[in-house]
């Protein structure tokens, strides 16, 4: 195959899913802007400003003071449209089934103090011995994990909220602690699957280890189970027994992490499929324990080793009682050891909002606006990635046009961004650029062939 072929079902499956978004704009023109831009953030090649995203679509002569104003007069309907994007999920997820979602927080680099929620934050590109710092917003990230096929999953943004620190120079949003943005995803998340009529909805959420935080535990609304990633040294207490005195709400101190993995006995082998290869694990389960602070959520710990890994894991995740009324595991242990692996896809939707799709490039100095602009960017990385999984799944999808690479058993996202240039731009076929055409020809026209070729061959958005 020597070709890009255009796949109308893309298209199909998008415009079906922007008709879905319609009624939460309050004028047709808000919607017709924002249905552009969104076409010019898979057709821009340059920063995703908002004049870049202009000049891909044509739009070079108008006034683009209307397009900025879609974000500083919060004619971006970002709190209707989550939902809607939350009631679009639910559509590959029965109310039986487990809803799993991952939170976790990062940051944009800003280049001044004076823009909405600025403070400064630990460089993330610089080393762990010598950190340094820089300007940035800190944003809460809660995004749903599509159900798995064939050991993969993806993480679709479903809520992106500003965290911004107590130093920050906020305006217009109030500070808030990363384990109270948590607090307030899931209050969200349960109020709309009660509004959806799935009140009843199973939820697990999965964090790494900033969410083993006590206020945290104390504020899980009911029903929802977190996986957290828990320190070696984590102090952890018995459940008083029924010969323990009146009142008492601790048992005996229980062994830390650290202390449970230098065990010889109660280990489990255990196989679990990810990504396509298996994982060989050993893992040991103890408790139900408490967390002094903390002892109305009882917590079992979930300890795992790899055949490769020098350190093994600790994990909490909170008990359900049972039927004998009894405290007992929420899930089954594979399950939780699974979508813990797959808590790291939140971290590849990081990468690539920031380093492919723009994310916080948008030049919004307007505290509104600098809000809006960023929640603009997740939410049509969700649309689009949602699409492409209605479209293909998660496994297979568009074809690799190179002989050396046929693709992975998943699409990658470049794949994605490359199968919507194509919807759009129809298919298109690879012209060999022969050095026979360049000792032949006196000018520059052999390049065009390439030209083109680049063009549809891009895969950096």
């Amino acid at each position: 195959m020597n070709k890009i072929s255009q796949n109308q079902e893309l298209l199909q499956h998008l415009v079906a899913l922007l008709a879905a978004f319609r009624p939460a704009f309050r004028q047709t023109r808000v919607f017709q802007r924002a249905v552009l831009l969104l076409a010019g953030e898979v057709l821009a090649f340059a920063r995703h400003t908002v004049t870049q995203l202009l000049m891909a679509v044509g739009m070079v002569d108008g006034d683009w003071s209307g397009w900025y104003r879609l974000f500083s007069r919060e004619r971006f309907p970002y709190e209707e449209l989550r939902g809607i994007l939350l009631e679009e999920t639910l559509k590959h997820v029965g109310a039986e089934d487990l809803y799993v979602v991952a939170g976790d927080a990062t940051q944009t680099g800003r280049s001044s103090r004076k823009i909405e929620g600025v403070s400064y934050l630990p460089h993330p590109g610089t080393a762990v011995f010598a950190r340094g710092l820089r300007w940035a917003q800190r944003w809460f990230h809660g995004a749903w994990l599509i159900p798995s096929e064939e050991g993969f999953s993806r993480a679709v943004p479903l809520f992106w909220e500003p965290a911004f620190t107590e130093k920050s120079k906020s305006k217009v949003t109030v500070p808030m602690k990363e384990w109270e943005a948590a607090v307030e995803f899931l209050e969200w998340l349960k109020k709309e699957l009660k509004r959806l009529e799935r009140e009843g909805q199973r939820i697990l959420m999965v964090g790494d280890g900033h969410y083993d935080q006590l206020n945290l535990w104390k504020s899980l609304p009911e029903g929802v189970i977190l996986l957290a990633r828990s320190a070696r040294n984590r102090a952890l207490w018995e459940i008083p027994g029924a010969g323990d005195r009146k009142n008492r709400r601790y048992g005996e101190r229980a062994p830390k992490p650290a202390e449970a993995w230098r065990e010889r006995k109660g280990w489990k082998k255990m196989v679990i499929k990810v990504r396509g290869r298996e994982r060989h694990l050993q893992v040991k389960v103890k408790g139900p324990y408490l967390r002094r602070g903390a002892f109305q959520v009882p917590l079992f710990l979930i300890v795992v080793k790899g055949k490769h890994r020098r350190e093994p894991l600790a994990f909490l995740v909170n008990g359900v009682r049972g039927a004998e009324g009894k405290w007992e595991m929420p899930l089954g242990v594979e399950e939780l050891l699974f979508w813990a692996w797959q808590r790291w896809e939140i971290e590849v939707t990081h990468r690539e909002l920031k380093s492919n799709f723009g994310l916080g490039e948008k030049q919004c100095w307007n505290p509104k606006g600098a809000v809006r602009s960023v929640q603009w960017s997740a939410w049509v990385y969700a649309t689009l990635v949602l699409v492409g999984y209605r479209t293909w799944g998660l496994v297979g999808g568009p074809e690799v046009p190179t002989r050396w690479w046929r693709g992975g058993q998943r699409w990658s996202l470049n794949s994605l961004w490359r199968a919507y240039r194509a919807a759009w731009w129809g298919g298109h076929v690879f012209y060999e650029v022969t050095l026979d055409e360049l000792l032949s020809r006196g000018d520059l026209s052999w390049l065009q062939p390439g030209l083109s070729n680049a063009a549809f061959g891009a895969a950096r958005i």
